[in-house]
């Protein structure tokens, strides 16, 4: 049972990955594109995003929070995988909303953000592997009090944000 979930999660997050770096390359090739080929190219986007990248972080995510509980992996290096993950989603919930606007006309898609985004979510992509493959010894003694305690974000935040 265990292999199969960590089989479908890793597939799943090898899919999920490949769609967020070739995303920005189909957005740069819009700035060239006119009439019925970038509609074509509009309605390719699309597909990758919809029918695959999302599909597929979806199933990455299900997949991996069954390992959590499957294997019992309550570690330090685990929360800070899935801070990881969660700038993974920010990034793929980023490239559908530049998907939403780079086919509108007169738009286009520069390459420097093509730049950006990529290397974001090499960079993303790298500290996942890290934490996975090194599993960090990382010292509790040096992360702040209220990230330790149950509650301790609610209580950080009622301090910065008092409530009447």
């Amino acid at each position: 049972m265990i292999a199969w979930t960590k089989a479908i999660h890793i597939a799943a997050l090898i899919v999920w990955c490949a769609g967020l770096l070739v995303l920005p390359s189909i957005y740069a090739q819009r700035k060239v594109l006119r009439g019925p080929p970038l509609h074509e190219l509009h309605r390719f986007a699309r597909a990758v995003f919809i029918n695959v990248t999302s599909p597929a972080a979806f199933l990455t995510v299900i997949a991996g929070t069954a390992l959590i509980f499957l294997r019992d992996v309550f570690t330090v290096w685990m929360a800070f995988k899935l801070v990881a993950v969660g700038a993974l989603a920010v990034l793929h919930i980023r490239q559908g909303y530049v998907l939403l606007a780079v086919f509108e006309p007169g738009r286009s898609y520069a390459m420097w953000r093509q730049f950006l985004a990529t290397a974001g979510t090499l960079g993303v992509i790298g500290v996942i592997l890290w934490l996975v493959l090194a599993k960090p010894p990382i010292e509790t003694a040096r992360l702040p009090e209220w990230l330790l305690t149950p509650g301790g974000l609610q209580s950080l935040l009622e301090t910065i944000m008092p409530m009447p």
